[in-house]
């Protein structure tokens, strides 16, 4: 359980610095904070996955959703809120 948990870390950092180079324009969240949300993300995605009783590949897939999709939202829900005038 251990070596699962350390593999979704890596792979959330991973995918939160890809969501980095892969997302155009100004990134409104800093490096560090995308590869924090990636890691949360995958690390949730995988343990939801195996709660609900899936085999390694799924939970890695379903890891690698949910730290796309959290470092997605985050990106867009900062980027919404600078620039605007009140």
């Amino acid at each position: 359980m251990v070596l699962t948990v350390l593999w979704f870390i890596l792979v959330g950092a991973v995918i939160g610095a890809l969501a980095r180079l892969i997302v155009p324009g100004r990134n409104p969240i800093g490096i560090l904070l995308t590869i924090l949300i990636g890691i949360v993300g995958a690390v949730l995605g995988g343990v939801v996955a195996h709660a609900l009783g899936a085999g390694s590949v799924i939970a890695f897939v379903f890891s690698v959703v949910i730290a796309a999709l959290g470092v997605a939202g985050m990106t867009s829900a900062r980027g919404g809120r600078i620039g605007r005038s009140h």
